[in-house]
C-alpha cells in the first residue's frame, strides 16, 4: 500500500494512470475486470454440514459409535442376537448432542459479513469527463469521485478540492472529533488519524463538500486491511473447551487401557466367551463416556447467557461465559465506552470570570457554577446567545442533527434559557484555512456574530466586554485569554472563541465584516467521561482486574479522560512509541502503562498480544471498525449495542446492550459463578463415573476369578448392563448436574481474585476427590452386589443399580456446601432430585423393569442398601475431614 497521503497530485496521477478529468468508461471496466470489484472478501463460507459433522469429531464420541456397532455386530456371533436397545439408546444419545451443538455453532456469524454490507450503494464519479453515478463496488483506481455532506466514502482517496470538507472517522480511527479535509500532501509518517489530506471508505462526509481521486479499492483499503486481519484471526478455542477435549482423550486412552486389560484377565485366565468379553468393553465404554456432560456444559452456558443478557450482556459465543471469570485485563477504547460520545461544554470564560457548567450530552438540563456557587445564566446571555445564533444545528423530534461541537453549543445556550429568532441574513461558513464562522442576524440592527479557534477570533477583536461594557482590547487582556486558552487546553477541552459587532453593510467584503469585533468570551468541551465509569473501573480493581485504555485520540484527552476515571496517566504512551518496540520490550511495558493513544488496529492488536504472551486474560472492548481485529483476537471481545459497528458486534463474543462499562462488571461476576457451576458438575459427573468404571472393573475380575461359572457367557457375565449405566449418566445423573448448572453465585465472588490463567477446571484436589469418590462406591457397592449375585444376579444388579442412583442424590448437596450455599437456595437442586428418586422407582415398579432388567425390590433389600448408603456416607465425611487438613478447606471440589 502505497504512502498515498505524502505524493504530490502530479505523482498520484502518474502512479494511478490517470488526470484530472477522470477515467474513461472503457478503462474503468478494464481496471474493475483486472482489479475486482470494490468490496471486502467475505472469505470461505463454512456449510452447515461441515458445521454438523464437526460435532461428531471427539475422542469420546469415536469410542460410543464403536461401542454401538460392536453392540450390533454381537448378532454376527452363533446364538447370539444384537444387542438393538443398547445400539440405539447411544445412536439417539450422539445424535441429540450433535443436533444441540450444531444449532449453537450455526449461530456463530462471520465478522466480514458485516464489512461487505457497509458498502455504499452509489457514487458519483467523472467518466469520459462527465459526472456519473455508479453503484460503488464499480469504483475502481484512479476514478475521480465527488463527496457531499451525508456521503458515505466508497473508497479509500486522496483529496483534491474541498469546501468546508470535515468527516467522522471515529469509527476507524477512534477520534471523536471531526477531521476537516483538504488537499495538499503531508510528511510520510503522519498517522492515520492525522492524514487530512486522505478520505477513508465507510468513513462519512458530515459537512460541505470535495473533489477526490480514488487510489485504493476493496481489500487494499484501511477497511479492507482491518477486514483481513479479522479473516486471519484464529477463532481460539477457550481454556475449558481445551480442557474438556483434553479430558476426552485421556478417558478414551485410559478405558482402552483398563478394556485390555479386563479382556487379558477373561480370556486367558478365566472360561468367558469372546461375547461375553465384548460386552464388557461396551459396558466399560458406556460407563466411562459422562454422556451427559457435553449438554450439561451447553445448556449452563446457555443459561448463564440468559442471565447476563438479563443484565444487558449479549453473549454470541457460549463458551465464553465461562472465560468472563478468569479475565484479567480489560482493555478498553475511550469513545463512546469511557465517554458519552458526545461533545458537551464544561467551561466558559466570561467578563473575565470563570464558570463550570454541569449536566452532560444533549440533555438542556444543567447549571452554571462560579466558585462552586450557582450563577445566573443572563449574566452569560451575550456568549451563550451568541453560539446559538452562529450555528447551523436542526433540532427535529429524533434530536439534533449536525456536527457535534455546535450540537454542544446549543445545548449549553439552552440550557442557560437562551431562545433567538433573529433573521440570519448572511453566513460566511467555516473552513479549514479560515478556522472561523460568522452569521449576520437580524436584531435592533443587523449584527455579526463569530466564533472559531480562539488566537483566531482574538485577531479580528480590538474590543472586549467586561462587566457588561465594550472596553478596548490591550496586550495584557489578550495575555490573559491566551492564558486561559492554555488552561481549558491543558485540561484536554476543546476551545473555542467568540464575538460579535454591528454592521453597516450587510454585503460588505468578509475581511471588513470580521474585523474590529467585540471579543465575548470562550467555552471548553470535551466529550465527557460516563458518570458510572469511574465507580465500574474501581469495582473492576478492587475484583483484582486491570483496566488499560487504548484510544486513537490524542495523548492529552486520553489522560485527562483517564485521570478523571481513576486511570494513572503517568507513563501514558502514543501509537508511534509502540511501533519502535521489540516484542519483549513492549510486553514489559504494558504491564505499567494504562493509558495508551493516538493507537492504530495494528497498535490495539499488539498490545492485546503483549498482555496475552504475559499470561494474562484479557477482555477487550470496543465500537468501532477498529476495534475489530483486537475484539476477534482477544480472549473476551466486548462491542458495545448502541454505538457499537455491525463490525465490532460481529468480531465480538459479547454485546454490551446498554454500552454501560458496569455491565461488564456483572457479566465478570457471572461468569465466575459460572465456573463455579461448572466445577461441581463436572465433579459431579466425573466422579460418578470414576465409581462406575471401578466398579465394573473390579467387579468382572473379582466374579471372573471368583465366580467363574456366574461370570462367563453373554450378559450374565456383566456387573451393570449399559442401558443402566446409560440411564444413571443422563437421567439420575444428569438431571441434578443441569440443576447444579443454574445455582447462583456465592456471595463475595467478586472478593475473590481472578483465575489463574493455567488453573484448570479439573484441578489437583478435584482429580483426588474423583478417584476418591470412585474408590469408596466400590468399596460400599461391590459387596451388596455379591451378596446376591451367586443366588440371584438380576437381583443383584438390581440393588447395585438402586445403590449408585440413591448415593448421587446426597452427594450433589456435599458438593454445594464447600460454596456455602443451603440445600434450598435453589428450588431446581430440590426438584431434580425428587425427581430423579421417582424415576428411578418407576423403572424398579413397572412394567419398565422388563425394558431395564431388573426386577422390584422388597423392604429388606431397601434396608441393605439404606446400610451401604450410611457407609458411603461414614467414608465419604471421612474423606473430606483428611482432605481439609491435607490440602485445606477452600471451597471448590469435594
Amino acid at each position: 500500500m502505497a504512502d498515498w497521503h505524502s505524493l504530490d497530485e502530479e505523482e498520484i496521477f502518474q502512479e494511478l494512470g490517470t488526470s484530472p478529468e477522470g477515467l474513461s468508461e472503457e478503462e474503468s471496466e478494464e481496471r474493475l475486470e483486472e482489479l475486482g470489484r470494490n468490496e471486502i472478501d467475505t472469505g470461505e463460507e463454512v456449510h452447515p454440514l461441515r458445521i454438523f459433522i464437526g460435532q461428531f469429531t471427539d475422542f469420546l464420541i469415536y469410542l460410543l459409535i464403536l461401542a454401538a456397532l460392536v453392540s450390533l455386530g454381537i448378532g454376527f456371533f452363533p446364538g447370539h442376537e444384537p444387542e438393538y436397545v443398547d445400539a440405539t439408546l447411544i445412536f439417539l444419545i450422539l445424535i441429540a448432542n450433535g443436533v444441540f451443538g450444531f444449532v449453537q455453532d450455526y449461530r456463530a456469524e462471520r465478522a466480514i459479513e458485516a464489512l461487505k454490507d457497509l458498502s455504499s450503494p452509489d457514487t458519483t464519479v467523472l467518466r469520459d469527463g462527465e459526472k456519473k453515478v455508479v453503484d460503488s463496488k464499480e469504483v475502481v483506481p484512479g476514478d475521480i469521485v465527488f463527496v457531499d455532506q451525508g456521503d458515505a466514502v466508497p473508497a479509500d482517496a486522496r483529496v483534491l478540492e474541498g469546501s468546508n470538507l470535515e468527516t467522522d472517522e471515529s469509527a476507524l480511527t477512534g477520534e471523536s472529533l471531526q477531521v476537516s479535509k483538504g488537499p495538499g500532501a503531508l510528511e510520510e509518517d503522519t498517522p492515520l488519524a492525522e492524514r487530512s489530506n486522505m478520505l477513508y471508505m465507510n468513513t462519512t462526509a458530515v459537512t460541505g463538500r470535495g473533489k477526490a481521486v480514488i487510489v485504493e479499492t476493496g481489500m487494499e483499503t484501511e477497511v479492507g486491511d482491518i477486514a483481513e486481519q479479522i479473516t486471519e484471526a484464529e477463532d481460539k478455542e477457550t481454556p475449558f473447551q481445551e480442557e474438556v477435549d483434553e479430558l476426552g482423550r485421556k478417558i478414551g486412552y485410559g478405558i482402552m487401557a483398563i478394556i485390555a486389560v479386563v479382556a487379558v484377565v477373561q480370556l486367558f485366565f478365566t472360561s468367558a466367551s469372546w461375547v461375553s468379553t465384548l460386552l464388557v468393553a461396551i459396558t466399560l465404554a458406556v460407563a466411562a463416556v459422562p454422556e451427559g456432560l457435553p449438554a450439561v456444559v451447553t445448556l449452563t452456558l446457555a443459561l448463564g447467557s440468559k442471565k447476563m443478557l438479563e443484565k444487558n450482556a449479549l453473549v454470541r459465543r457460549l463458551p465464553v461465559v465461562e472465560s468472563l471469570g478468569s479475565v484479567d485485563v480489560i482493555v478498553t477504547d475511550k469513545t463512546g465506552t469511557l465517554t458519552e460520545d458526545r461533545m458537551t461544554v464544561r467551561r466558559l470564560w466570561f467578563s473575565g470570570e470563570e464558570y463550570e457548567v454541569t449536566g452532560t450530552g444533549t440533555d438542556t438540563k444543567g447549571k452554571f457554577l462560579k466558585d462552586g456557587d450557582e450563577a445566573g445564566a443572563e449574566e452569560l446571555r451575550p456568549l451563550l446567545e451568541t453560539g446559538y445564533i452562529c450555528n447551523n444545528v436542526e433540532e427535529s423530534k429524533e434530536g439534533y442533527r449536525g456536527d457535534p461541537t455546535e450540537i454542544a453549543i446549543e445545548v449549553v445556550a439552552e440550557k442557560g434559557g437562551v431562545e433567538s429568532s433573529k433573521e440570519r441574513l448572511r453566513e460566511i461558513p467555516f473552513s479549514s484555512d479560515r478556522k472561523r464562522m460568522t452569521t449576520i442576524n437580524q436584531g435592533e440592527s443587523p449584527t455579526a456574530y463569530m466564533k472559531g479557534a480562539p488566537d483566531t477570533v482574538l485577531e479580528r477583536c480590538d474590543r472586549v466586554l467586561i462587566d457588561g461594557e465594550v472596553r478596548e482590547m490591550t496586550e495584557e487582556r489578550k495575555e490573559e485569554i491566551l492564558d486561559k486558552v492554555h488552561g481549558f487546553a491543558g485540561d484536554a477541552l476543546r476551545v473555542l472563541g467568540f464575538a460579535r459587532k454591528e454592521v453597516e453593510d450587510v454585503e460588505a467584503d468578509a475581511d471588513e465584516i470580521e474585523k474590529d469585533m467585540v471579543f465575548l468570551g470562550l467555552q471548553g468541551m470535551i466529550d465527557p467521561p460516563r458518570d458510572e465509569v469511574e465507580d465500574a473501573v474501581n469495582d473492576c480493581r478492587d475484583a483484582g482486574i486491570r483496566v488499560v485504555m487504548a484510544t486513537g485520540d490524542n495523548i492529552e484527552t486520553a489522560k485527562a479522560v483517564g485521570e478523571q476515571v481513576g486511570f494513572d496517566p503517568e507513563g501514558a504512551m502514543e501509537g508511534e512509541e509502540i511501533e519502535d518496540m521489540s516484542d519483549e520490550e513492549l510486553q514489559e511495558v504494558v504491564e505499567d502503562v494504562e493509558v495508551f493513544a493516538r493507537v492504530s488496529p495494528s497498535h490495539k492488536v499488539r498490545i492485546l498480544e503483549a498482555l496475552q504472551a504475559n499470561d494474562n486474560n484479557v477482555a477487550m472492548t470496543g465500537d468501532g471498525v477498529n476495534d475489530a481485529p483486537a475484539l476477534k483476537n482477544a480472549d473476551v471481545g466486548i462491542s458495545m449495542g448502541e454505538r457499537g459497528t455491525d463490525v465490532a458486534q460481529q468480531a465480538s463474543d459479547m454485546v454490551l446492550q446498554d454500552d454501560n462499562f458496569v455491565t461488564i462488571r456483572d457479566a465478570i461476576a457471572e461468569g465466575r459463578g459460572i465456573f463455579d457451576n461448572i466445577r461441581k458438575f463436572v465433579n459431579y459427573l466425573l466422579s460418578a463415573n470414576a465409581g462406575e468404571v471401578l466398579i465394573v472393573f473390579f467387579g468382572i475380575i473379582i466374579g471372573s476369578m471368583m465366580f467363574p461359572e456366574t461370570f462367563s457367557t453373554g450378559k450374565e457375565a456383566l456387573i451393570l448392563t449399559p442401558v443402566m449405566l446409560l440411564w444413571i449418566n443422563l437421567v439420575t445423573d444428569g438431571l441434578p448436574a443441569l440443576a447444579l448448572g443454574t445455582d447462583p453465585k456465592s456471595e463475595g465472588i467478586m472478593d475473590r481474585p481472578p483465575r489463574g490463567s493455567d488453573e484448570a477446571v479439573i484441578n489437583h484436589r478435584m482429580m483426588a476427590s474423583i478417584v476418591g469418590i470412585g474408590l469408596i462406591m466400590t468399596l460400599t457397592g461391590l459387596p451388596l452386589f455379591f451378596f446376591h449375585a451367586t443366588t440371584d444376579l438380576i437381583l443383584a444388579q438390581t440393588v447395585l443399580f438402586t445403590f449408585l442412583v440413591v448415593i448421587e442424590m446426597v452427594r450433589i448437596q456435599t458438593i454445594r456446601q464447600r460454596y456455602g450455599l443451603s440445600f434450598f437456595s435453589n428450588k431446581w437442586i430440590a426438584g431434580s432430585i425428587g425427581l430423579s428418586i421417582l424415576l428411578q422407582a418407576a423403572v424398579l415398579y413397572t412394567p419398565l423393569n422388563r425394558f431395564f432388567e431388573v426386577v422390584p425390590i422388597s423392604s429388606s433389600v431397601i434396608l441393605e442398601v439404606g446400610v451401604g448408603f450410611i457407609a458411603f456416607l461414614i467414608l465419604n465425611q471421612a474423606m473430606i475431614y483428611l482432605y481439609d487438613i491435607f490440602m485445606g478447606k477452600e471451597a471448590d471440589t469435594v
